[in-house]
């Protein structure tokens, strides 16, 4: 039982030693496929890139207070709501910090995200702060979690 034992470990360092790394190109490439895919307006092709157990929280500050949660949702949650959305929105991202885990398996990215939405001739803009938790999946990189921060869009 113990060389078995032995056996697996010593096969199973090589592979460990090989799980794929996050890299900062990564997280940067990710990114612009979100953006990309929520722009086109593909919301299968954009909610591909969450983890089936994703959660997405929305929540604003209010002066200098604590941020106001408006709630929590799941991928499945998220994405029909992103379908009953009336009129057009666009998101321009700017990753302003990366924080990758020493495993290389996570990371915690923070953005500001503008956003723009068009709906019977009114256009709406909003602002946030964005913080996603990326993880390796067997299907690549995913996101696992999504905070939005909206705050006042400064001009």
């Amino acid at each position: 039982m113990r060389r078995a034992l032995l056996l697996l470990a010593l096969l199973a360092g090589p592979a460990l030693a090989q799980a794929p790394r996050i890299t900062d190109a990564d997280i940067r490439a990710f990114a612009a496929r979100q953006e990309q895919a929520w722009n086109a307006g593909d919301i299968d092709r954009y909610f591909r890139g969450f983890t089936p157990d994703a959660r997405f929280t929305d929540q604003a500050y209010v002066g200098d207070k604590p941020p106001v949660s408006y709630g929590a949702s799941t991928v499945t949650q998220a994405r029909e709501q992103a379908r009953r959305t009336r009129g057009q929105s666009r998101e321009r991202g700017e990753i302003r910090r990366i924080e990758i885990a020493p495993d290389g398996r996570s990371a915690i990215v923070t953005s500001r995200v503008g956003s723009v939405i068009q709906t019977s001739g009114k256009t709406r803009r909003l602002c946030a702060s964005r913080v996603q938790t990326l993880v390796v999946s067997a299907a690549g990189l995913r996101a696992s979690g999504q905070t939005d921060t909206f705050v006042k869009c400064s001009q």
